[in-house]
């Protein structure tokens, strides 16, 4: 296969890793391919733009150095682009990429994780869309309404610690605040029901926070959303259920309900969401799935149990 590889850099993702892993991406693949653009913004904006400039020239694959939130960021411009991405992971989280397989932790894994953009298998993956009061937005990893959404926010305002700690010490901080939210939640279209709970999670890929199972079995290619919703808690329940969350084995409690569906809809008083470690949206949230709606790159070994799909020429 020809033509040219773009790059696109967020430096500022995962507290300037960024920088430093799109060093190491475009020397990889300055050493494997002739000609490798590299495209680098300077605001959310400016990174969409850039994006989008991306997109028009057709390249044989976009590699995206940054975080869930950054990929995410420049969805609208590369969703139903037919331009397969190849993410560099350079977050906080990395969730997509756990969930992908995608190397993000060796010190090589910027290195390989570039490489894909040559040797990776494409693979369809779904995309949220979340529309509220405050737009329409579109997430890859978890969209968090309620304590967990809370946590997120007290997460981005946190300078210390790094990585999947900063998150815990977040949770901790909110655990102390915390109140139950009266949710009134609607599946697939169906009547509103009320679900006053602690949080709701709603999951294209398992895991947020930085490796935390909320939705364990979410499928990011089976065109549904897994919904993980816990009951109202206590301090001391919820913290007691914080061990099983790090396994996955929270949703086997009473407490806690799991739901499949293709729409969701929740409301409640001051509702926020969150997703990919960003606030998406505000106020009452219709939350969609759009099946399979974008390729990326991924490790053979990944793309075995799917089906592959074709490049766009």
């Amino acid at each position: 296969m020809t033509g040219h590889i773009v790059v696109l850099v967020n430096p500022s993702s995962g507290r300037g890793r960024g920088a430093a892993a799109a060093a190491r991406a475009v020397e990889r693949l300055e050493a494997l391919a002739d000609d490798v653009r590299v495209l680098t913004g300077d605001s959310v904006d400016d990174t969409r733009r850039l994006a989008r400039e991306a997109v028009a020239s057709r390249p044989r694959a976009l590699v995206v150095v940054g975080g869930d939130g950054t990929l995410s960021s420049v969805l609208s411009a590369v969703v139903g682009s037919g331009v397969p991405i190849a993410l560099v992971p350079a977050g906080t989280g990395n969730d997509l990429a756990r969930a992908l397989g995608l190397p993000f932790e060796a010190s090589d894994a910027a290195s390989a994780a570039a490489e894909l953009a040559l040797n990776g298998t494409p693979r369809a993956i779904d995309v949220g869309e979340v529309e509220s009061s405050a737009g329409v937005a579109h997430f890859l990893t978890v969209a968090a309404l309620g304590f967990d959404a809370h946590v997120s926010e007290r997460t981005n305002r946190l300078t210390w610690p790094r990585g999947r700690l900063r998150y815990y010490v977040a949770l901790l901080i909110e655990l102390a605040r915390l109140r139950p939210m009266p949710f009134s939640v609607a599946f697939d279209g169906g009547a509103a029901l009320a679900m006053p709970g602690t949080l709701i999670a709603v999951g294209s890929t398992r895991s947020y926070g930085g490796g935390m199972p909320v939705c364990p079995d979410a499928d990011p290619a089976d065109g549904l959303l897994d919904v993980t919703h816990v009951a109202p808690l206590g301090r001391l329940k919820l913290v007691r259920l914080f061990p099983l969350l790090l396994r996955g084995t929270h949703v086997d409690r009473p407490e806690v309900t799991t739901v499949r569906s293709s729409l969701v809809e929740v409301d409640a008083p001051g509702l926020v969401v969150y997703a990919d470690g960003e606030r998406v949206g505000a106020g009452r949230a219709r939350i969609r799935v759009v099946a399979g709606a974008l390729t990326m790159l991924v490790p053979v070994a990944v793309a075995a149990t799917s089906e592959p799909q074709e490049l766009a020429a």
